[in-house]
């Protein structure tokens, strides 16, 4: 299932729930509680995205007819509402949680006793309030994607008993779901881990403590045992994790840095791309630091340190700056959005696409505490082959025309 998952190609960098969860994050199956008794922490959603892995519908197109009365019932989705939610209605306050579901596939759901809320079944009609325990039933167990172990050669720049730093190249999904289902980092995982009992259950999300998206390149920790996967997946939930990208982004900055601050949450006209909720009534809360590593004129190379880490946080905080990340479709850089009319630059531009088939955005620093020794340690990742090219090509185009600012 999924955004996330990804759900789409999610996120920047996005935590991922194992078992108990803070308020106002969902779950999704089965929680094994003897995890969450092994340290008493709260667990990140993905990196507080709460609607991270809703997952490609499948599981509700026959239960949500068939309803869940009479017989046993199986749990496939579970949210608790956050503190400072206003009453709406049950069925709008789902639609925008639960990815590739209508409202009238949710109110049929209500129809037929499948929706509860705090253990009793609700009508779509019913105002959610804070604190509320909402849940989806269906008289069938969850399906699940199966993990099948692959011989995938992985770059792993560190590895201890306790976790291993993986450098994800792009392309490369994060886990299994909405059509991928092979090749992922989970499967490359599933295989290299395999003598490990965690990595032997078949979880799709063993060992993740967050992720990045298909087309992100960089760096990601993956926790090899339970305590570690705790203790890894508190420092995300607090913010205490260190994480640096590289982005190349259209326009030219005022300031040398910056912050940008913005609520991110689904876009309700688009349920494919993420939205800045400026005002602040919806979305979570989201903090995107900048620095301005080299001016092209009509591009800016920047590092970004992630505050929190909601999905697609640099890449929509960009665009929502008027400054989309170079070659990023989802988000509208993909087409030249600064520099001349000239053939040649159109030219320039197009080349520069075809050396970087993706956004230019790569996670090249991430820093923690140790789960198991206490000690901090930080990784660095050099750019990609593409982007570094690119990057070559920039920096000859403005050094051949004196562009560079001082």
């Amino acid at each position: 299932m999924r955004e996330d998952m990804e759900r789409k190609d999610a996120g920047e960098d996005v935590a991922v729930r194992r078992d108990g969860m803070p308020e106002g994050r969902m779950e999704v199956g089965p929680v094994p509680e003897e995890r969450a008794e092994a340290e008493k922490v709260p667990y990140p959603g993905p990196d507080g995205d709460d609607i991270d892995d809703l997952g490609d519908g499948d599981d509700f197109d026959d239960g949500f007819a068939a309803g869940a009365a009479g017989g046993e019932r199986y749990e496939h989705f579970a949210i608790t509402v956050d503190r400072g939610q206003s009453m709406i209605r049950l069925d709008k306050f789902l639609v925008d949680r639960m990815e590739h579901c209508s409202r009238n596939r949710i109110q049929t759901a209500a129809d037929n006793g499948s929706i509860l809320v705090n253990g009793v079944p609700a009508k779509a009609s019913y105002k959610v309030k804070p604190q509320d325990r909402i849940t989806l039933v269906m008289p069938y167990p969850k399906r699940e994607v199966e993990i099948v172990p692959e011989a995938i050669p992985l770059d792993i720049v560190y590895e201890d008993d306790d976790l291993l730093i993986v450098n994800k190249p792009a392309g490369m999904v994060v886990h299994p779901g909405c059509g991928n289902y092979s090749g992922t980092l989970v499967n490359a995982l599933a295989y290299h881990l395999r003598h490990l009992e965690m990595f032997r259950e078949g979880d799709m999300r063993a060992g993740l403590v967050h992720r990045i998206d298909k087309d992100t390149s960089g760096l990601l920790v993956v926790a090899k045992n339970e305590l570690a996967h705790v203790r890894l997946a508190k420092q995300f939930f607090d913010h205490t994790i260190h994480r640096r990208y590289v982005a190349l982004a259209w326009g030219n900055f005022e300031e040398d840095e910056g912050t940008i601050t913005g609520n991110i949450g689904r876009d309700p006209r688009d349920r494919m791309l993420m939205h800045v909720f400026a005002d602040g009534s919806q979305g979570k809360h989201a903090v995107t630091h900048y620095r301005v590593l080299q001016r092209y004129g009509y591009v800016t190379l920047l590092e970004c340190r992630l505050e929190t880490g909601r999905t697609h946080q640099i890449r929509v905080h960009m665009a929502w700056q008027g400054h989309p990340l170079f070659n990023d479709p989802r988000y509208g850089g993909d087409r030249i959005l600064k520099g001349t009319t000239f053939s040649k630059y159109r030219q320039f531009i197009s080349n520069c696409f075809a050396l970087l088939p993706r956004q230019a955005l790569h996670a090249r620093s991430l820093g923690f505490v140790h789960p198991a020794t206490g000690r901090e340690m930080i990784f660095e990742s050099e750019l990609p082959e593409d982007f570094r090219s690119v990057i070559a090509k920039w920096d000859g185009y403005v050094a051949a025309r004196g562009m560079y600012e001082e």
